[in-house]
């Protein structure tokens, strides 16, 4: 569908969804936390939105842990044996193989076009297809319109190299479907016709067009015991003056998020400007494999998590990335460290603002934050059997309430980070501190920036008094007569100008026939009602 036809706007959507988290801090992974995401997503359905159909959704989806246990079961013996190189930090990063989710045209011959470009390219890639699954699906459950548009849904699984460790081949998937999107594209597919939701060998996600409630009818995966997973993130999608769309339901590769970028344009602008001169020693040069970083396609939501992966694969922490994309307010007195830290990466990138806030996670942690106006809220309770349970609002899911030891919202500019390796939650300040002292910022900064006064003063500049020369520059620079008169009681007194608002120009409707009695009748009453104006002013809305 073309998004830029008719009243449609895109640079007008809006977003206020509802996401959820269930996590186990030992790390064990366990159906009934898939259960229990679930029950939170039908809980927050009020928070979606339904077509005139009244069945179809504007998208709801989860993410989680690849059950190990589950695809064993439905690839047989195509899967490697379960070991990885010893560089891995411990066992939850040691998945021989990685799934993707593709959403595929569903025309035969366009679905074997989109199959085998996939297959192609991850053979020049160096990465080996094992093989195809085609999910269960009963889209009798879903509405008109989202079932017109379903697409063909496929998992794919991938071997891991050999010598690759869990973070190099998580980079390596990422550049891999970064090219395969890319390529689609260059065929002819758009995004409704091919999207890859995931493709990871850490995490998966089960998404669509729906209301949450179709959800777990939907994909039938999601109620085998053996789908068991340590932590589920679920998304409730809400938008305005946009259109549902299979590939731009939420959860994305690693955040949920509810609420709005603000500064949309001017992020997506900033990150086209410097792609150019994108430099990493983790990609090398694959990393031209990765442009455009942004898919224009893609919601505020969806381009906000381009940005975020790239920052992780990268090989910042999570923690790090989301702190250099969503900065706190900087409100009285701040800690040395704290301002390096946010000086030092307001060089770097641009922030991001909210209102938002985000689940977002590299398959190992899981983090939740708020940006710095904290108006999407997020509410939590941690239970004595070790779990975390958090929605965007309280009582998503029913609890014993005689086995919650604590509950809680994040407030402003404010993070919590589920530690599966170590089986802890990190508090905002402990999290923060960590990142704040891991590079020395401060010394960067009286390194490297340059000021104003670091400039010598001109010596030969010579002084322009003529007007044709003023006037010249001011061509030059874009100022007219109109910028002057806007900018000339700002630059003397600092403060703006005032003037009436009034105007006796005629409607542009009513120009159009000067001779007509509408426009004589409007001149008449503009000589009776308003008093003379400075020509100069007339028409001034200072």
């Amino acid at each position: 569908m073309n998004m830029n036809c008719g009243l449609h706007d895109p640079s007008s959507e809006r977003d206020a969804c509802g996401i959820g988290l269930v996590a186990r801090l030992d790390g064990l992974s366990e159906h009934r936390t898939i259960v229990d995401a679930l029950t939170i997503l039908e809980n927050l359905e009020h928070r979606g939105a339904v077509s005139g159909d009244g069945r179809t959704g504007d998208g709801a989806g989860m993410l989680c842990r690849i059950p190990d246990g589950f695809f064993r079961a439905e690839f047989n013996d195509m899967l490697p044996a379960a070991t990885g190189p010893e560089s891995d930090a411990g066992s939850m990063d040691r998945l021989p193989y990685a799934i993707g989710m593709f959403f595929l045209p569903r025309g035969i011959s366009d679905e074997k076009t989109a199959s085998s470009l996939v297959e192609y390219v991850t053979t020049r890639e160096g990465v080996r297809l094992l093989g195809w699954r085609e999910v269960p699906l009963v889209p009798q459950v879903l509405g008109d319109r989202g079932a017109a548009s379903l697409p063909r849904i496929r998992q794919a699984v991938f071997a891991r190299p050999d010598g690759l460790s869990g973070a190099e081949f998580e980079r390596k998937l990422f550049v891999l479907r970064k090219l395969l999107e890319s390529e689609a594209r260059a065929a002819g597919f758009s995004i409704d016709e091919f999207s890859i939701p995931s493709l990871s060998s850490r995490t998966i996600i089960y998404k669509g067009m729906f209301v949450a409630s179709q959800f777990a009818s939907f994909y039938p995966d999601l109620g085998r015991r053996d789908f068991c997973s340590p932590f589920a993130i679920v998304h409730q999608r809400y938008s305005t003056n946009t259109f549902p769309s299979w590939p731009l339901a939420q959860p994305f590769r690693m955040i949920a998020h509810n609420g709005e970028i603000n500064t949309l344009r001017k992020n997506v602008n900033a990150m086209r400007a410097r792609q150019a001169t994108l430099a990493s020693p983790l990609f090398g040069p694959d990393i031209a494999k990765l442009y455009p970083i942004v898919d224009s396609a893609g919601s505020d939501s969806a381009m906000f998590d381009n940005v975020y992966e790239l920052l992780v694969h990268a090989g910042r922490s999570p923690e790090h990335a989301f702190m250099m994309m969503v900065p706190e307010a900087a409100i009285g007195d701040i800690l040395p460290a704290r301002r390096d830290f946010y000086e030092y990466h307001s060089a770097l990138m641009e922030s991001w603002d909210g209102p938002a806030a985000m689940i977002f996670t590299d398959g190992l942690n899981i983090g939740v934050a708020s940006d710095r106006n904290g108006l999407r809220p997020f509410r939590y309770a941690r239970t004595n059997d070790g779990r975390l349970i958090g929605a965007s609002e309280a009582g998503a899911l029913q609890l014993d309430q005689v086995a919650v030891f604590e509950k809680g919202k994040l407030g402003p500019g404010r993070m919590m980070l589920v530690d599966l390796e170590n089986g802890r939650i990190r508090s905002n300040d402990a999290i923060k501190e960590t990142v704040f002292k891991a590079a020395p910022y401060g010394q960067w900064l009286r390194d490297k920036r340059l000021t104003l006064d670091d400039f010598p003063e001109a010596s030969n500049a010579k002084s322009n008094d003529k007007e044709a020369d003023a006037a010249a520059l001011g061509v030059y620079f874009g100022f007219d007569e109109a910028a002057a008169r806007v900018l000339k009681p700002m630059i003397e007194t600092g403060k703006e100008g005032i003037a009436s608002l009034g105007t006796r120009k005629v409607p542009a409707a009513l120009a159009a026939r000067p001779d007509s009695f509408f426009s004589y009748f409007h001149q008449l009453f503009a000589q009776v009602t308003n008093p003379p104006m400075d020509p100069v002013r007339e028409g001034s809305v200072m």
